[in-house]
């Protein structure tokens, strides 16, 4: 097994890739360890790839990887994260903002210290004002939604893992924003985050826009939701379902007992069925009813499905 592993996700990148591979060499042959960076072209439409095959033919332990299309950074990590052969695993990105000087105090908290993941906090960053707001309540709505306090920066980019964390996590849709939620679910609780520099962009645009604010939202719901409930979704539309049927046959129930009260009592008395109430308590009950079979389905659906005793099992003895 190797030291480190690299990972590096790009798209377009053609011109920052050089100086880039010249940076880590020069920062990582200084920490005499044994390496590897891996580049993951994610359907890049410049001539990033032919660029990759000269640098790996100049650095023996550069590898690529080519996506025959664009399929995303959460896809490109994934993919790299399951050819990684280092202890050490560090991201990040291709276009020079993050800096690989950083890359030996990482290494080195991961090996000495223990830590499962750790994750780049920007204190200081060279992006507008229509950027750096929606970033600070997408993580604000992200540490109190999945309850790791600690981290500032989710979507940053560098980020170091343990070999172990990389290997038992799965990477899907837009998820990479959500990496320490995935592996905190999985049993990594070792999480914290150091301040890396954030350098200005050199070449380029940038390839995200305001939409992947709104996306990322969605994707947080959905993630929590799946972590929580995938093993047990009979908890969640069963215990809603319940509260929604017995809400409308309370409400039935006021209704029968209000008429009854009102003909013991020689009032007139309106007809059930022409009160909005009853209309009401009968939506309430059908809702109930649907969410409950809902959840008896899909507990049926995860008890047969082929991962439902998978469990992360950290050490094993005898």
């Amino acid at each position: 097994m190797l030291n480190l592993s690299i990972v590096i996700p790009l798209k377009d990148e053609s011109e920052s890739l050089p100086e880039l591979l010249t940076w880590i060499h020069r920062v990582v042959t200084s920490m005499n360890i044994t390496w590897e960076v891996i580049l993951i072209d994610d359907g890049s439409e410049d001539n990033s790839w032919e660029v990759i095959e000269n640098l790996s033919s100049n650095y023996d332990q550069v590898r690529g990887i080519k996506f025959r299309r664009n399929y995303g950074k959460s896809a490109a990590l994934q993919v790299g994260f399951s050819n990684t052969r280092g202890r050490v695993v560090i991201t990040l990105d291709a276009d020079l903002q993050d800096s690989p000087d950083e890359i030996p105090e990482l290494y080195r908290m991961i090996i000495e210290e223990k830590w499962d993941i750790i994750s780049g906090y920007k204190f200081k960053r060279y992006d507008p004002l229509s950027k750096t707001i929606p970033t600070k309540l997408f993580n604000w709505a992200t540490r109190k939604i999945s309850g790791i306090n600690n981290l500032h920066d989710f979507n940053c980019g560098l980020k170091a893992y343990r070999y172990e964390v990389v290997k038992n996590i799965e990477i899907y849709g837009e998820m990479h924003r959500y990496i320490p939620l995935l592996a905190k679910w999985a049993g990594f609780v070792r999480i914290t985050e150091k301040i890396v520099e954030h350098r200005p962009r050199k070449y380029g645009t940038t390839k995200f826009g305001l939409e992947r604010f709104v996306n990322g939202f969605l994707d947080l719901l959905s993630i929590n939701f799946t972590l929580k409930f995938s093993k047990k979704p009979m908890h969640f539309f069963g215990t809603i379902g319940l509260f929604c049927f017995l809400g409308g046959f309370a409400v039935a129930g006021f209704l029968i007992v209000e008429k009854l009260w009102k003909l013991a009592h020689f009032q007139i008395a309106r007809e059930i069925t022409d009160q909005p109430l009853f209309y009401l308590a009968l939506v309430m009950a059908l809702l109930g009813s649907q969410l409950f079979l809902t959840g008896f389905i899909a507990d049926m659906i995860s008890r047969n499905a082929n991962e439902r005793n998978q469990y992360g099992i950290e050490k094993e003895i005898g």
